[in-house]
């Protein structure tokens, strides 16, 4: 099976090459990617918790899905298949902005990304892939604000970052979503 490309980006999203996603994550280069945020009709956050075997981070708590778009595929069809793949449905997204961040981990790897951030809604139980998922919650954005000043570290890195900025948005943008 051959590893799984990443689209390499200058800072203002331009395509300037791809490379296999490890060996991008080892040289820090930055690259395209998407964080999706489910919420219910409630206001809740759908959070996945990380398959135990996920080469970093595994058993951290997430935002509902995040990955990279292959060659060819828009922010949108990327975001639609990963979250089926992931979690086992789909729904309809809105991309809400987009930024660079870098985060690197002890493994050595580093996440530098041009994160595309985008919102669905669905309100029925997931279908977890096992392989890439351990369990998941609906938490309100107040309580994982929250939870992350008093538990940090059983949350991703980027998660930590990419929220931030999302509830911003949430808190500037509510009469929008």
């Amino acid at each position: 099976m051959n590893e799984e490309k990443v689209i390499l980006v200058n800072e203002r999203d331009e395509q300037i090459g791809t490379m296999p996603k490890m060996e991008a994550h080892e040289k820090a280069l930055l690259h395209r990617a998407f964080s999706i945020f489910i919420l219910n009709n409630k206001g809740e956050i759908m959070l996945q918790q990380r398959a135990a075997d996920k080469y970093h981070s595994p058993l951290l708590w997430t935002n509902t899905c995040c990955s990279h778009q292959r060659s060819g595929e828009t922010n949108l069809q990327a975001g639609k298949r990963r979250l089926q793949e992931e979690m086992g449905f789909t729904t309809d997204l809105k991309e809400l902005f987009s930024f660079i961040y870098k985060a690197p981990f002890d493994n050595g790897l580093t996440e530098h990304e041009l994160d595309h951030v985008m919102i669905g809604y669905y309100n029925a139980v997931p279908q977890l892939n096992c392989e890439e998922v351990a369990d998941w919650k609906w938490m309100l954005p107040e309580d994982i604000k929250n939870d992350m000043v008093i538990y940090p570290d059983r949350y991703t890195v980027w998660f930590k970052i990419i929220f931030e900025k999302f509830y911003g948005y949430i808190l500037q943008n509510q009469t929008t979503l």
